[in-house]
């Protein structure tokens, strides 16, 4: 009987503390959220004023009201990030805010609104602003990009990438107002690879071949440009004495 009594007694307090605790979450996510609690971590590139300044929030709001799918997609759009993950913290009491940002591998430039626009270009090919770049990342910096536009960034993320494993060196990279793409390579200037995307792979191939080639020879310093708009007929155009 006295077993029974003190296991009703011990059920009877895990009763109360659950509910106790239950309560007490529920009054915290009812809590008003203010901008000073909002934590960040990952990157000290931002401060809780560019969060809230480049995302839809309001303050004050109540903590389970922050829609924290939503949130990450406007802060990764926003401010260019790699990844970026929100959550809700009840104790302590807070939005935790975990941001990746984007290593830039190229200067970049584009057109907004007949407005240019300085920024980078990282290996996936996304245009990064200025003010959203970590200034030691940018010392080593070789390849300029000009006419970067959203629908070039896989095109653009091939040749980045491609530069890395063969052993050609892209200095420039030009997309015109049509679309036209032309590259600089180091030894072998104007390089034209015109309109269809689906082409570049077969043309970086058939630049690094180029540039071993003419390397064997010492041919390079007499090319002005070379035309890859058709891979299978390149046309190579010398400077004439």
């Amino acid at each position: 009987m006295k077993n029974k009594n003190k296991i009703n007694n011990r059920s009877f307090l895990l009763l109360i503390l659950f509910l106790f605790s239950t309560s007490l979450i529920s009054l915290k996510t009812l809590k008003y959220l203010n901008i000073k609690d909002i934590k960040i971590s990952g990157s000290k590139l931002f401060s809780q004023t560019d969060l809230v300044n480049n995302s839809s929030l309001k303050f004050p709001t109540r903590l389970i009201f922050i829609k924290t799918r939503f949130l990450e997609q406007e802060l990764k759009q926003n401010l260019s990030l790699k990844n970026v993950s929100v959550s809700r913290q009840i104790f302590p009491f807070g939005l935790k805010i975990q941001v990746k940002t984007r290593t830039p591998i190229a200067y970049g430039e584009r057109i907004l609104n007949d407005e240019k626009i300085l920024g980078y270009i990282d290996a996936d090919g996304i245009f990064i602003n200025k003010q959203n770049v970590d200034e030691k990342n940018l010392n080593k910096l070789t390849i300029q990009v000009f006419g970067w536009e959203e629908k070039f960034k896989k095109i653009l993320s091939e040749i980045l990438i491609a530069q890395e494993n063969y052993k050609f060196e892209v200095v420039k990279i030009t997309f015109s107002p049509n679309g036209f793409l032309t590259i600089e390579e180091k030894d072998l200037k104007t390089i034209f690879l015109g309109f269809n995307p689906n082409l570049i792979n077969y043309q970086l191939q058939i630049i690094e071949n180029l540039k071993n080639e003419f390397q064997k020879n010492n041919f390079s310093k007499k090319i002005d440009n070379i035309d890859l708009t058709d891979p299978n007929k390149p046309k190579i155009k010398v400077f004439k004495p």
